[in-house]
């Protein structure tokens, strides 16, 4: 199989481009270049956002092409009506935030979807993704897969929820736990993500799914335990209520990093992924995600990467100790 991956160096396009070598395809990235392509792929250049930025995709064929963009709908758009007769399916990584609030816990693809234009500039996360889907479909139809991902992890990750927490137990000592412990979570690994991607297309599937791990799949207490084992730390973790984390001003998401209460964890934690997983969808134990971004977190030094678009995550420690103390 030939697959272009329009990225393919930074977390969940890297994930795709060494998932898709791992395979066996024959890989070609098109990116601006700012960071290094794996080995044994073919890297074209290319600014999506620029005038005549598309050139070195004028010409090429490939059997899937694989798309993570996150800004203007219309980039999408463009790029999928140039290789519309060139390339056999395309994946555009989506995401679950397309669905208009609030999104009841047990949602399945069928929720509404936020307004949007395929036509659109760079707007808000949630507009661009479901602009970009509609210029996939535009150019590709049914032969346009639409992951629609929720919370991503694992390796490369530059977006720094799972980092943050791996970073804050290895430090040891006490550590604030959003209670209760038993909290379903969902998520994806990005290894996953991309091989289930890949296996669709190459079976020809098409459409929106919901591409995240089974609702109760783990726990934050799994998931917070995996940490401590990982890391070798002395950490103990403490758990705390959540009305008392809240009263303190603490931000779920952003401050305690894949930790949601009400609404929004109906959200992000309640999707009914069934469609994906009857489609093939496999996720590995939340042990080995952890293990496998603390191990490349060491080798990097312990300071991941960040995207400069995103905000930065994680708890003052004044306000854990404050917390633990209180």
């Amino acid at each position: 199989m030939r697959v272009l991956v329009l990225g393919g160096t930074e977390f969940v396009g890297r994930a795709f481009t060494l998932e898709a070598l791992t395979l066996g395809w024959k890989v070609t990235t098109f990116n601006r270049g700012r960071h290094e392509p794996a080995e044994g792929v073919t890297a074209l250049r290319g600014d999506r956002s620029a005038p005549g930025g598309l050139a070195a995709l004028e010409r090429g064929e490939w059997d899937v092409v694989v798309d993570t963009w996150s800004w203007a709908p219309s980039a999408v758009r463009d790029t999928a009506a140039l290789l519309a007769d060139r390339a056999g399916s395309y994946v555009y990584v989506s995401s679950r935030s397309v669905y208009a609030g609030p999104v009841p816990f047990g949602a399945d693809e069928s929720a509404p979807v936020v307004a949007a234009s395929a036509d659109d500039g760079d707007g808000d996360y949630a507009k661009n993704k479901a602009g970009a889907e509609l210029g996939a479909v535009a150019a590709f139809g049914e032969r346009a897969l639409l992951a629609r991902a929720g919370l991503i992890l694992g390796p490369y990750e530059n977006i720094g929820r799972l980092p943050w927490w791996l970073t804050r137990i290895a430090r040891g000592g006490p550590v604030l736990a959003p209670a209760p412990g038993e909290l379903g979570l969902q998520y994806i690994d990005a290894r996953d993500l991309a091989t289930w991607c890949l296996r669709a297309a190459e079976q020809g599937l098409g459409g929106a799914y919901d591409v995240v791990s089974p609702h109760g799949f783990t726990t934050m207490r799994e998931l917070l335990e995996a940490c401590v084992r990982a890391t070798g730390s002395d950490a103990e973790l403490r758990w705390v209520a959540a009305e008392k984390i809240l009263a303190a001003g603490v931000t779920p998401w952003i401050n305690l990093p894949i930790w949601l209460v009400g609404e929004d964890y109906d959200f992000m934690h309640g999707s009914d992924v069934s469609k994906a997983v009857a489609a093939g969808l496999r996720c590995r134990p939340v042990a080995e995600t952890v293990d496998d971004t603390w191990a490349w977190l060491r080798a990097i030094g312990g300071q991941a990467p960040m995207r400069p678009d995103r905000p930065a995550v994680g708890l003052d420690p004044a306000v854990e100790a404050a917390l633990l103390n209180s």
